[in-house]
C-alpha cells in the first residue's frame, strides 16, 4: 500500500486512506464472497484542489521517542 501511495503522489495525485471497522459492508456492496475475500483498506486517489494545503510535519528525533536499555 505504501508503494502505491508513493507512486500516486509522485504522479501528482493526492490520496486518502480509510480503514473503517468492520469492513464487511464492502463485501455486500461489491457482491464479493465474505468467506474468501476480506477488504482491509479503502484508498481514494485524485487530483488535489488548487487551494489544498499540506501540513509541515517534521520527524521527531529518535532519542525523543525511544528508550535505550
Amino acid at each position: 500500500t505504501g508503494l502505491l501511495i508513493t507512486a500516486l503522489h509522485t504522479a501528482g495525485l493526492a490520496t486518502l486512506t480509510h480503514t473503517p471497522s468492520p469492513m464487511g459492508f464492502l463485501n455486500e456492496i461489491l457482491g464479493r464472497p465474505p468467506d474468501s475475500e476480506r477488504p482491509f483498506l479503502l484508498l481514494v486517489a485524485g487530483h488535489p484542489a488548487e487551494a489544498a494545503r499540506v501540513p509541515d510535519i517534521e520527524r521527531r528525533p529518535i532519542e525523543e521517542i525511544s528508550s535505550w536499555i
